[in-house]
């Protein structure tokens, strides 16, 4: 369904060591990004080349801020996945906003962990045993 996520920083290195201590545990790589007269980015991917996760300094040159009610959510392989991501990604200078568990309030087998990334940007963790339609 989707192409690409992309979310601002102001500090792409310290977003970097953010994402890639996240995300790796999830199965996603950081890819080279080429210079193509746009602003830096940062590019994350799985085992096909989309969908990609960017993360840029904003083209207009403002400071990135993180927008109320938006959140990416990235699929993990098992519970533990969330949990070492979630970890790796306090450890990375994120912030807590909801600690791994089961959420059976969302659907059956659905456990998850919520994070802020350094730059404000909340990231939901999650892992589905059962896959209701």
């Amino acid at each position: 369904m989707f192409s690409h996520i992309t979310l601002g920083s102001n500090d792409l290195e310290r977003a970097g060591r953010f994402y890639d201590a996240v995300l790796l545990p999830l199965g996603l790589k950081r890819r080279m990004v080429e210079p193509d007269g746009g602003p830096l980015a940062l590019c994350w991917v799985g085992e096909t080349a989309l969908p990609r996760f960017y993360v840029y300094s904003p083209f207009n040159g403002e400071p990135a801020s993180a927008g109320n009610g938006t959140m990416v959510a990235f699929n993990a392989a098992s519970s533990a996945a969330v949990d070492i991501a979630h970890a790796a990604g306090l450890a990375a200078g994120g912030s807590d906003e909801g600690a791994p568990g089961p959420r059976p309030h969302y659907s059956p087998g659905y456990y998850g962990a919520y994070l802020r990334d350094p730059d404000g940007n909340k990231v939901h963790l999650v892992f589905r045993s059962a896959h209701p339609i």
